[in-house]
Parts: structure tokens; sequence; C-alpha cells
């Protein structure tokens, strides 16, 4: 299982492609004059660079103030109703009570009608204004400046402080469902309660008024509260995409002037601004806010360190331990990969742990420390990541003996982590810093630096490791095509963002890094899978070997058996079973087909939504299908519908072909399950799979299973006529497949027909006779005829004897001498012991039956010459005749017939 550079090459096949496209567009940069973009305080900063045809275009919207979609949680919520007690409470006590919850009911309806109608305000608002903004900026096109862009940064990060506050919805749910809970209360209450008429019946008349009052004003409550969660809901969306429009636009438009001699000036203020930021009252007021909020975490965390650090010795010996026994095949298991995992895990976990820990300890500090808290949470994830992966690539560890990667490339990556560590770690601490409002102003330079060192860094890393892979494999071209893209790909960016593309870089490499660290991940899947494929199939050889040999040995006993019996018995039993070659290719197959989709499936989500050209698939509308409900849209089938549905289609079949080898090596192989039941589970999985993959093949494209129900009944009737006595023998096949009344070697009788058994179909079966001629009968027959099987749960078979003696023998020693015969053979079992029954007088003899067990069928017609044999051998020394029968002839001649006539 030696193939760790083809396999690695290949998944980087499924990515190539997309890294070049963003590449040559992220570097062509666009000058124009942007659009007419009015709202708040950027309208007259936007105003400036506009055409004059825009402004006279865009003039309504010129009066439009931006949109502030904040909504805030609720502080107060309504009391919870008191009902009180009918029995104990004073009726007037009662009615106090009801009137104070009834006022207070109608005093927070009244308070979630006015933020419902603020709500839907803000949301009619929003929705003009994304829709006036959407169509200027389809307008303008590409034509944007980057004073526009930064416009546009600046109201993205707007849009991201004022938002629906995560709470909101929660908050909204609990108030519904207690309102709920207060409505059935009340209705149980007022169920209760009998209204009457005297003067005490008028109180109770009013306090059943105000109970209907107060379940009528819970009702409205609910109901408000309704509709003021779809509105908030659909705020909250409408907010979520117009920050992914403003992402999308911002991916391709410059973000920053190109470098120039002011760029390097700003450097010198960013450094100033950053050293001055550096203040140890400040830093020590955050270490004392955090530890008094998150001191016990923060105890926890520095625990576990010191504890990692202690065992750190005892980790690494247990990982070369793991090692020892891999391609042992007598002992090698699949768990001393996932200890060396877990291993490896832990001897990362350190330097995470340290970070996370710089990390809590800034993290209530001012906007400059919590910048740098949460740098301190993306060093600890690429911590994590990195030395991982440097953990995986030492020695003896899981890439060198678990995986069998090249060895070159182990020791590149050995050397030249610690040196990415050393210049990833310091910018991604730092680089948050930009972002607050006070470093903003030196994105541009100070941000810009830490880019170009970073990009630096992973192309020169790129360039050493590609070194190492290449080493043996020179003048392969596809290493060599993905040599230049992975040492190009962050100079290119590095360049796109010296142009003013900093935005539009900075999102590349970021999901560029993300989308390795997935890769990486479906590597090491891919790898873990195929260990323990690998474990298992040395495992299941070994089986086989031992299986075959036990079935030679059994046919070398059945052909000796038969031979002295003179009976036909087949040579070779048809065991359904698969060749271990298909099942290693299949159980690859199907290992790598699962993993390239994961792969996929994770890089589409993370570069759909950056690139708006991958979802031009779902805006073309190939037909529509009626929905079943009255008045409703029709469907739209997109061509992203049909691209899926092929997807489905050649998944399901890539799927089918290689199911039967990885249930053989995963499941089949450890069940223990008797020759043919595993191909029955294959087969049935198969038909299962075919079918899920057509019914949701057919749903994706719209055809309703509603249209094809009445179809699929008239076909199924006409089959059922036509292909009766198949299906039946089909059905059949199944369950002498999982009932297993019969198996593959048995002897057995059907109708006047004895043989073994020697293939097991869906269809029919075959008998091998005793003539060695093969008999093909239907699986049906098996089914619903009688039969015997003479080998099912015991091959023991009895034989009966007849011997006879003449009579004045001593009975009881003729039984002995034949009690002693029977023991004296080989082939009689002990157990059940022979027996020897007087069973009759004849006409010239005593009758005794023999009754014997043997072992197997064959066995019979031997032991009847050697028992018959033995007998008259034994009979005769010892004096007893066996009788013969015996006959009077009277001779009459002609004459004596006359002489007695005369």
């Amino acid at each position: 299982m030696n193939r760790p550079n083809l396999c690695s090459c290949r998944w980087f096949r499924s990515f190539c492609l997309i890294w070049a496209i963003i590449v040559l567009c992220s570097a062509v940069p666009a000058y124009a004059e942007p659009p007419n973009d009015t709202g708040g305080e950027e309208t007259n900063k936007e105003a400036a660079g506009t055409s004059t045809e825009e402004e006279q275009v865009e003039e309504p919207e010129e009066a439009r103030p931006a949109v502030q979609p904040e909504l805030e949680s609720e502080t107060e919520e309504p009391p919870e109703i008191q009902l009180p007690d009918t029995e104990t409470a004073d009726i007037r006590q009662q009615i106090q009570a009801l009137r104070t919850s009834l006022d207070q009911r109608l005093v927070a309806v009244e308070s979630t009608r006015n933020r419902l109608t603020y709500a839907e305000s803000l949301l009619n608002r929003l929705q003009d204004e994304y829709d006036s903004f959407e169509l200027r900026l389809e307008k303008a096109g590409l034509n944007l400046t980057g004073n526009y862009a930064n416009l546009l940064q600046q109201r993205l990060e707007r849009l991201q402080r004022q938002g629906v506050a995560e709470d909101l919805i929660g908050d909204i749910e609990s108030r519904l469902s207690t309102a709920r809970e207060e409505q059935l209360r009340l209705e149980e209450f007022e169920a209760i309660i009998d209204p009457g008429d005297d003067a005490r019946d008028q109180l109770r008349s009013q306090r059943a008024s105000l109970v209907r009052q107060l379940h009528k004003a819970v009702t409205e409550h609910i109901q408000v509260l309704n509709e003021y969660y779809s509105t908030v809901s659909a705020l909250k969306d409408q907010v979520e995409a117009y920050q992914v429009l403003l992402q999308q636009r911002l991916f391709w438009l410059p973000s920053a002037p190109v470098v120039g001699p002011d760029t390097i000036e700003k450097l010198f203020d960013a450094a100033t601004w950053f050293s001055g930021q550096l203040r140890l009252d400040s830093l020590s007021e955050a270490i004392d806010e955090s530890v008094q909020e998150r001191g016990g975490r923060i105890a926890f965390l520095v625990t576990l360190t010191a504890l990692l650090l202690v065992k750190r010795r005892a980790v690494k010996r247990n990982l070369g331990a793991n090692s020892q026994y891999v391609g042992n095949v007598g002992h090698d298991r699949i768990d001393y990969t996932l200890y060396a995992f877990a291993n490896s895990v832990l001897l990362a976990l350190p330097g995470v742990f340290v970070f996370a820990v710089g990390a809590l300890l800034l993290m209530e500090g001012n906007d400059f420390y919590a910048a740098l808290s949460r740098g301190l949470a993306a060093a600890a994830l690429v911590t994590l990541l990195l030395a991982f992966i440097q953990n995986v690539a030492r020695r003896g560890g899981l890439g060198d003996t678990h995986f069998h990667w090249h060895v070159d490339s182990l020791r590149a990556i050995r050397r030249e982590l610690p040196f990415l560590l050393a210049v990833i770690i310091p910018i991604t601490v730092i680089l948050p810093t930009t972002a607050t409002p006070g470093g903003s102003e030196f994105e541009g330079s100070l941000g810009r630096l830490l880019f170009i060192t970073a990009s630096i860094a992973l192309s020169t890393f790129a360039q050493r490791i590609m070194r190492a892979v290449r080493a043996d494999r020179p003048h392969n071209r596809f290493l060599l095509f993905l040599h230049i893209l992975a040492v190009a790909t962050p100079l290119i960016l590095l360049v796109a963002s010296l142009l003013g593309y900093h935005y539009t870089a900075l999102e590349l490499e970021r999901n560029l890094f993300i989308s390795i660290c997935w890769i990486a991940f479906n590597a090491m899947l891919f790898y873990v899978g195929l260990r323990a494929l690998s474990v298992r199939e040395r495992r299941l050889t070994l089986e086989r070997l031992r299986e075959h040999r036990e079935a030679e040995r059994k046919v070398a006993d059945n052909k000796e058996a038969a031979e002295s019996s003179g009976e036909g018995v087949p040579q070779t039993l048809d065991m359904p079973e698969m060749d271990l070659k298909d099942i290693s290719q299949q159980s690859t197959a199907l290992l790598r087909i699962l993993v390239s989709a994961l792969l996929i499936s994770g890089l589409w989500l993370l570069w759909a939504g950056l690139i708006p050209a991958l979802e031009m698939f779902d805006n073309i509308t190939l037909w529509t299908i009626a929905t079943d409900l009255e008045g409703g849209d029709p469907l739209p089938i997109t061509l992203g519908d049909l691209l899926l549905a092929l997807l489905v289609g050649i998944g399901t079949v890539l799927a089918v072909k290689n199911l039967p080898g990885t249930l053989e090596v995963m499941v089949l192989s450890r069940m223990k399950l008797e020759p043919g039941t595993g191909y029955a589970i294959t087969t049935l999985t198969t038909y299962t799979l075919v079918l899920v993959g057509v019914v949701v093949f057919l749903g994706v494209i719209g055809l309703q299973w509603s249209k094809l129900q009445w179809l699929v009944a008239a076909l199924g009737v006409g089959l059922g006529f036509g292909l009766q006595e198949i299906v039946a023998n089909f059905v059949s096949g199944i369950i002498l497949l999982f009932e297993r009344p019969i198996r593959v070697g048995d002897t057995v009788t059907i109708g006047n027909i004895t043989g073994t058994v020697s293939r097991i179909r869906i269809r029919a079966t075959t008998l091998v006779d005793w003539d060695r001629k093969e008999q093909i009968i239907p699986n049906k027959t098996f089914v619903t005829q009688d039969l015997t099987n003479w080998t099912l749960s015991d091959s023991i078979t009895r034989v009966i004897l007849h011997v006879g003696v003449a009579y004045g023998s001593d009975v009881d020693q003729v039984q002995q001498l034949l009690t002693e015969v029977a023991q004296d053979n080989e082939r009689v079992v002990d157990d059940p012991a022979p027996a020897v029954f007087c069973v009759g007088l004849g006409d010239s003899r005593i009758e005794f039956e023999l009754r014997v067990f043997v072992n197997d069928p064959l066995d019979i017609m031997p032991l009847s010459h050697e028992i018959h044999s033995a007998t008259t051998h034994a009979l005769h020394e010892a004096g007893i005749r066996i009788p013969f029968p015996q006959r009077d002839v009277h001779v009459r001649t002609l004459d004596d017939h006359a002489d007695g006539v005369g």
C-alpha cells in the first residue's frame, strides 16, 4: 500500500484549476469612476467621485439616509400570570390579581407591537436600500475606485456592528413558549370557575369576564410575537444578504492605493502607534479583568499545559511503541494508527494551550489588546495545524511508519516547518490590530507589510517542500506544474496587494490557507482509511489462505471417500466470495470517491460565497414543475440542479460498482458469516443503493413520485404476469441465502435427486449427483417442496445392516460378535454407540440388525462392505453358520404320472 506521493498529488487536482482562475482574476486592476452611493455620512464622500449622468439617475436616492438595522433584545419580560387559588383566595383578591395581570399583559402587547412596527419599518427600508444599492452596483460593474471601495468597507463594518442581536430571536422564542403555557393555564382556570346570578355571583361573573379578557390579551400577544419573530428573522436574513453583496463586490475592487513612498512613511507612523499601544497599565488592567472573568478556564489550561509537558517523553515513547507491530499481519491493528494520531495531537497541544491562555488573558482589554487576543486565538489554531503536521512527519511517526510517505518529503517538512511557524505566528498575532478603530488607517501600510512577509514565507516554504517532493521525479510534468503553482500563487497575491487589491489578496490567501488545511485533513482521512483497509485486507488474505487450505483438505478427503465408495462428488465447490485483488481495488476506489466528494464539497462551500461565478448555475433555469400546493409558484429546476442530479447518478454508479469490496473488507469479514450470506447482503445492499439513487436523481430534477406511481404500478402488474416464475425464484434465492436450509457442500435429497450442493445463485441452485451430473434446480423448488438435508446441522448418519444366522446358534454370542465387529471399524463413530438387536425369527434364520453411525454419507457404502466382510469371517471362526433358504423340489416324470392315473 505504498503510494504516498501519487495519492497526495491527486488531492490537488480538484482545486488547481480554481486557483489559476482566482489568481488571474485577482491580478486584473480596474480604474474608473464609482457610481453614486448615498447614505448618512458616506454620501458626501461618495458624491465627489460620481459622473453627472449617474447623479441624475440616482438623484431620488440622495435624500434617503442609510439604514441602521440595529435591534436589541428586550430588557424586561412581562410578569408571569399568577392565577389565584379558587378554593383559598378571596374572590375580590382574585379579581384584583387578574386585573393587574391584564394591565401588565396589555402593556406587554403594546410594547411588542411597537417593536414589531419598528422592525417592519427597518425591514422595508433595508430591502429598498438593498435593491437600490444592488441596482447601482450592477450599472457600475467594476468601474469603481479605491476610495469607493473604502466606503463600501466602512458600510460592511457598520452592518457587522449594527445588526440583530444574537439573543433576540431566542428571547422571542422563549416569550412565545411562556405565552402559550399561560394561554393553556388560563383555559384550564376558566373551565373550573362557575359564575352565578346573585350578588356574590356577580363578582364571580366579573372574575370570569377578566379571565376571558386576559385570555384574549395573551392570544393577541402570541400573534404579535409570531409576527415579530418572522419580521426579525427576515431582517436578519436581509442583513446577511447585504453583507454578502458587499463582500462579493469588495472582493473585486482595489481597497488601498498602490504602494509608494507615502506607504513607507506610514510604516513609521504605524510602528509608533503600535509601540504606543503596548502600555503596561493597559496590559495589567486587561489581565486583571480577564482573570476575574475567566480565571477557572485559564487555570485549567495552565494545568493541562504543565501536565502535557511533564508527560511529553511518555507520549513520545508511546508513539514509538504504536509503530512496533505495524506490518505484522498477526498483530497489526488500525488501533495503533489511531493511538499514534492521538499522540501526535497531544505533542502539538502545549503550544496551542500557551496561545489560548494568552488569548484568554487579553480578552477583556481595550480594543488593541482585544485584537491581540483574537490574534492569539488564531495563532493557537495555526499552531495546532502546523505542529500536528510536524509531529506526523517526525521519525517513527504516522507519516513514516504508518503511511509510508516519501522520506525526502518528510525530512523537508521537519526542517522547514519551524521556519514557517516562526514567521506566520507573529504575523497572525499582530494582523488583527490593523482592524481596530485606531489601527484601520495603517492597514494599507502595516497590514500590507505583514501580508507581504507572510506571502514570501509561504512561497519559500512551498519551494523547499516541492523541491524535495520532486527530487526522485524531476521530469514529472504534473509535479512541475504543481511546483510552479504553489510557489507562484503567494507571489501573485503579493503583487495584487502591492497594486492596491489588498482586500482581495488577503481574502484569497486566507481562503487558500483554509483550503490547504481542509485538503490536509481529507488527505489524513484518506490515509487513515487506506491504512484500515490495508490492515483488514492483509488479515482477510491470511484468513482466506487458511480457509483455502481447509477447503483443499476437505476436497481431498471427499475425493478419497468417493473413490472408496464408488460415488461421484464435485471436485470443487463454488463458494460465493470475491477475489482479493478486486476487493482491494474496489475498497480503495470507494474510499477515494468518498474523500474526494467530501473534499470538493468543502471547497465549494468555501469558495462559492466568495466567487459569484460559481453561483451562476443556480441562476440558469432549465424548466419548471408545478407543485401540489394551491396557488403555489412553479418550482424552477436550474442548471445547478441538473449538475447535482448527474453527480448523484455518477456517484450511485461508482458506489454500486465499488461497494462489494468495501463491504467485504470492513463489515462482512468481521461477522463470521456462512458462505453465501455475505453475497446476499451485498446483493440486497446494491439493490437498495440503486433504488435510493434513482429516487434521489428523479427528485432533484423534479420528477415527483405522485406523477410516476401509476406508471410504476402498471409496469409492475405487467412484469408480475410475465416474469412471475423468475421473480418467485429470485425471492426464493434470497430466502435460501438468508434462512440457510441448504449450504454449499451439503448433501441433499429433493424429489428423486440426491447430490451435493455446489453452487447457490439468485435464480437456481446446482446439485452434483453421485453420477457427477449437474442438476440445475430452480430455487422455488427448495422452498415449496419437501427437502432432505443430510448434513445441515450434523453430518452423522445412521446405517442399518441385516445379518441372519441358523437356528440353534447362541444369540448372545452372535450379538457380542457383531458388536465387536462394529466397534473395531474406524468409520463407526463412538457417539452414538453401535447397537445390535435380534429383530425376528424367519423361515430359516434368526434375524439381527446392526445399527451404526458414520460421520459422512460417503462412508455408507465402504462401511457396508467392511462390516459384511468382517461379520462373515467372525461368524465362520466362531462356527456359526449363515443359513440360506432351502427348498424341496419334487420331480415327477410322465411315466409316473401315467401309472398314477392307471
